[in-house]
């Protein structure tokens, strides 16, 4: 690992994010619709290694269902507002009309409408009984309340999420949650995040996760990293945890999933995740831009309606297409930001691998130019690549 010097005693390591690398091709190509994308989570399939992120303008139950149709999954945030109102649109179309200056505090006022269980268990059924995984996310604090009630209401997959989540809590003022003794009695698979480094994705692992969450502030509706000033970029913060996964494996022989949340916006960063070692990725902004996501063409953090220190912002995505069209096809765009699933297969039929356990395997190079070499045209038109 190389390091450099911050100064007297200090050390740092470098780290990478996705516009700092490329995949690098290899002796074979394969057909792109040969190539399989299935994963499991748990005793869980999908068809898709695509997960919808548990943010209010990105799934509600309709684009849960949508997304479960095409192979992959939704995740429902039980203390989001879908949970909080019977009917939560009108406020959706009052927000995107707000001011800068009036989003915050309105979202602030929004989110303390108190979450209502019945609505939990509506939400849960509505998805349910369109035959599709149905999945939901909870933080730490509530999943021994919120959790529970949902996985009564027939949960499939509980994600248990919060800015860091780690196994050991300090706290003066409430009893820690046992989250070894909480997975171990549950029978749904459970996945745990978010994390960012080798030692905590063990660790979450040893808890008994099925699937971990990579990654600490990189979404485009996030501003943790400036907030608090943590994080680690994506792709270094993803083969730690890869690391981890596979020394787990080794020792105990369970395989754990490791999904890659945010900081991805066009297919090659997709890509570059599951070849950095992730077996599935978790997406925002991308699936906000869907006809059919709640947000209308907006996404905002679910920190950000925060009572104390918000650390998210509202963010205008657009509508590019259907929720097919940006997840499976076709594209009437050229940069990438539609058909995540065809740049998938067509990366991994380029570099020959044939599923998801070979591209991990698929060599990496540092490429600082990659993004800038032979664009010029294309950034001054503002095209094409030159629109990132």
């Amino acid at each position: 690992m190389h390091e450099v010097s911050l100064g007297k005693y200090r050390m740092a390591r470098m780290t990478y994010g996705f516009d700092e690398i490329s995949l690098v091709p290899g002796l074979r190509t394969i057909d792109p619709l040969d190539v399989d994308l299935s994963i499991s989570i748990g005793n869980e399939h999908l068809d898709l290694p695509i997960l919808g992120a548990a943010m209010d303008g990105v799934i509600d139950p309709i684009m849960a269902v949508t997304m479960g149709k095409l192979g992959a999954v939704g995740v429902l945030n039980l203390e989001g507002i879908f949970c909080r109102y019977q009917d939560p649109y009108p406020m959706i179309s009052s927000l995107i009309q707000k001011s800068r200056e009036e989003i915050t505090s309105f979202l602030q006022k929004t989110y303390q409408e108190p979450i209502q269980e019945s609505l939990i268990k509506e939400r849960i059924q509505q998805i349910k009984s369109q035959g599709v995984l149905t999945a939901a996310s909870v933080t730490p604090s509530r999943a021994q309340t919120l959790g529970i009630k949902a996985i009564e209401a027939g949960l499939d997959l509980l994600v248990i999420q919060s800015t860091v989540t780690t196994r050991e809590f300090l706290s003066s003022r409430s009893t820690a949650f046992d989250l070894k003794s909480f997975c171990q009695g549950l029978p749904i698979p459970v996945i745990v995040g978010n994390c960012a480094t080798y030692e905590v994705a063990l660790e979450l692992m040893k808890a008994g996760a099925s699937g971990i969450l990579v990654g600490i502030g990189p979404g485009a509706a996030c501003t943790t990293r400036a907030v608090l000033g943590i994080g680690i970029p994506q792709i270094t913060a993803t083969v730690d945890a890869a690391a981890a996964r596979y020394d787990y494996w080794k020792e105990t022989g369970r395989y754990v999933t490791v999904i890659t949340d945010g900081g991805m916006r066009v297919g090659g960063d997709v890509a570059k995740a599951i070849a950095s070692g992730a077996d599935a990725v978790m997406l925002g902004s991308p699936l906000a831009s869907a006809q059919e996501a709640p947000g209308q063409g907006h996404h905002w953090g679910m920190a950000t309606p925060d009572p104390n220190l918000p650390r998210g912002t509202l963010v205008k995505v657009g509508i590019k297409g259907t929720l097919k069209e940006i997840l499976l096809g076709p594209s009437h765009v050229t940069d990438g930001t539609m058909n995540f699933v065809g740049a998938l297969r067509g990366s991994m039929g380029s570099l020959g691998a044939q599923n998801i356990k070979e591209m991990q395997q698929i060599p990496i190079d540092i490429s600082p130019s990659i993004w800038t070499e032979g664009k010029f045209l294309q950034k001054i038109q503002g095209v094409g690549m030159g629109r990132s």
